[in-house]
């Protein structure tokens, strides 16, 4: 997978692309991450990327000309059927089933917002979908972006340590991850559940689901549809 970041802070995303899991599937060519600056894309000496708000009000929107234009050098460096992504809070709210989506991209711009916002101009033209992480205002829409690039980096086969850790793990069927345990088998009076200890593997798998509905009924029953199985 390619993915382009627009951003005026190249630094923060070149950064966490040299760790964990994401830094595992750059180094191993199953991902690409580049950047381009819209200030790279300006024509005067201040390299001005953003302006006061038509209508007045508190805060600074960027500027359409330069966002523009770095958006459409991003774009051209991605195959054909490539989405263009801007992350806001207006956006779609992330999730597995979107993931799932991402992901049979061959490739994605991120755009990451500063300021009061970027000019919707911008959103109109350039912009194929908008997605948010959450119901929250950040400073940036930097940390949203890396959330869509770890999110996603762990997915490709071949990224992760155990292939099964894709699989196993929280909001794939819908539900909450179990209690997770390792050594010793008493830390602190409390002991690791004996099923786990017991060699069962079918008895492990029906605790396991167990744990995961009643730990979703209790923290996220919105994400049980028809109130668990």
């Amino acid at each position: 997978m390619r993915i382009e970041v627009v951003t005026l802070f190249p630094e923060m995303i070149e950064a966490v692309m040299r760790h964990g899991v994401t830094g595992r599937a750059v180094t191993r060519g199953l991902l690409t991450v580049s950047t381009e600056n819209p200030r790279a894309h300006t024509s005067d000496v201040h390299q001005t990327v953003d302006d006061r708000p038509y209508g007045g009000g508190p805060g600074m929107v960027m500027k359409p000309e330069p966002l523009y234009a770095a958006i459409a050098a991003a774009a051209a460096r991605l195959p054909a059927g490539s989405r263009r992504i801007a992350l806001t809070p207006q956006g779609r709210v992330l999730n597995q089933a979107l993931l799932q989506e991402l992901q049979q991209l061959p490739g994605l711009v991120l755009v990451a917002g500063r300021y009061e916002g970027i000019d919707e101009r911008v959103i109109e033209s350039a912009i194929d979908m908008e997605i948010s992480i959450g119901d929250y205002v950040l400073s940036g829409g930097e940390l949203p972006a890396l959330v869509v690039i770890d999110a996603l980096a762990r997915r490709l086969p071949g990224a992760l340590g155990d292939a099964r850790s894709n699989v196993e793990e929280s909001f794939n069927e819908g539900l909450l991850d179990w209690p997770h345990y390792t050594r010793p088998e008493e830390f602190m009076g409390r002991r690791v559940p004996a099923v786990l200890l017991s060699g069962d593997h079918a008895a492990i798998a029906r605790w396991r689901r167990e744990q995961a509905l009643e730990r979703t009924r209790e923290r996220r029953p919105d994400l049980l549809k028809f109130g668990g199985s």
